[in-house]
């Protein structure tokens, strides 16, 4: 057996997601829960809406999406102190992430000058946390507003496509789907790749943690991580009939 057909540490082949799970509705008050689970990671994510837009907005008639993200306290093996007035480079840039990836499918105008909060919460973090938030949220986000329009608030869908994430990388040459922290934290590369719907990217973050890697390694990630992201595409449809 070569290194490549070798099972991971949780007995996954090179090209298999994690297990994916949703829970609908942890929280009573909030427009739209869901707790997303891809293994161990898991996020509650939710959606509030506001009334009004920031104050740049104002006039134009358009809606907002803002979204934050926070490792929980007890989210990691050692205790994550609360972020509260001074939040980590890492956190600005995920929840920035989120909710660019999220924005880049919501018809601003079919919001009117109202803003959607999306709040991303670690519960268990084992790698992947910011695609398992941008998958879970978006499931959030369309439940949120199918509700606004059942509600009568709104009065056409604003959620134009759908929105999904995975992870993979490049671990001692091989190309791995999903890593958990086993494999994130030793990896040569990593590329988080962000797509909607139709298969169109619309984000990819990638970084050589060691050697540079070349275009046919990059090429060879993307076609590894296409059919995953096809797989939560579908994972969301369902969740959303449930």
């Amino acid at each position: 057996m070569t290194e490549a057909d070798a099972p991971r540490r949780d007995g996954r082949n090179d090209r298999a997601l994690r297990p994916f799970a949703v829970e609908w509705n942890p929280m009573g008050f909030a427009l739209s829960s869901l707790v997303v689970r891809t293994g161990r990671t898991a996020v509650l994510c939710s959606v509030c809406l506001e009334e009004g837009v920031p104050r740049w907005r104002k006039g134009e008639g358009k809606g907002w999406l803002s979204a934050e993200y926070r490792l929980l306290p007890g989210s990691t093996p050692q205790r994550q102190r609360r972020e509260l007035m001074k939040l980590s480079g890492r956190t600005q840039e995920i929840q920035r992430l989120i909710g660019r990836s999220l924005r880049a499918v919501l018809d601003m105008d079919a919001l009117g000058e109202r803003t959607l909060l999306i709040d991303c919460d670690v519960i268990q973090a084992d790698a992947g946390t910011r695609t398992a938030a941008i998958t879970g949220s978006w499931l959030a986000l369309r439940r949120a507003c199918d509700s606004l329009l059942t509600d009568g608030v709104l009065t056409r869908q604003p959620v134009l496509d759908q929105v999904a994430a995975v992870s993979v990388g490049l671990l001692s040459g091989r190309a791995l789907l999903d890593l958990d922290y086993s494999e994130d934290s030793g990896a040569d590369v990593d590329l988080n790749v962000v797509q909607s719907g139709d298969g169109r990217l619309l984000e990819l973050q990638g970084t050589a943690e060691g050697s540079p890697f070349s275009r046919a390694q990059l090429n060879a990630l993307l076609d590894l991580a296409e059919p995953g992201l096809e797989q939560l595409l579908s994972a969301q449809r369902t969740a959303l009939a449930s």
